[in-house]
């Protein structure tokens, strides 16, 4: 009897305890996809807030090329269309600006490649039950 009491039990706090952490899980995987696509916002536009002795030290590939990427993949392999980098006029391609070995950054957390629109300046997810939109 002691036995059927504590399988009871044990059913109960399985039936509680796996819908919780399916949540916890969707949470997180939204999380890492929100703070992805920070990073490749960055890496596209720079970061503001980075500024030593009165200049901008992170300009991003919009900064330092003048235009946005035309794709992703942009951010981490030299277009041949793009000059180097010239330290004196700080203008050209000043790459890579993200990692793309193993294409980490050209998808979200759920397995689904960022839909990255130049047009509009927005990098948009629809890996999870919503989609996550970041404009840059």
């Amino acid at each position: 009897m002691e036995l059927v009491i504590i399988i009871i039990v044990l059913g109960i706090v399985a039936a509680v305890a796996i819908p919780k952490m399916g949540n916890i899980t969707e949470s997180s995987r939204i999380t890492a996809t929100q703070s992805e696509m920070q990073t490749l916002k960055r890496a596209i536009i720079g970061n503001a807030l980075a500024v030593a002795a009165g200049r901008y030290t992170n300009k991003g590939f919009e900064g330092d090329v003048g235009h946005t990427p035309v794709s992703l993949a942009e951010l981490g392999i030299k277009p041949d269309s793009v000059s180097a980098y010239n330290k004196f006029t700080r203008l050209g391609w000043n790459g890579p600006y993200i990692d793309i070995s193993g294409n980490e950054y050209m998808s979200d957390a759920w397995g689904s490649n960022y839909i990255y629109d130049r047009s509009n300046r927005r990098l948009i997810s629809l890996g999870g039950a919503d989609s996550i939109i970041v404009t840059f």
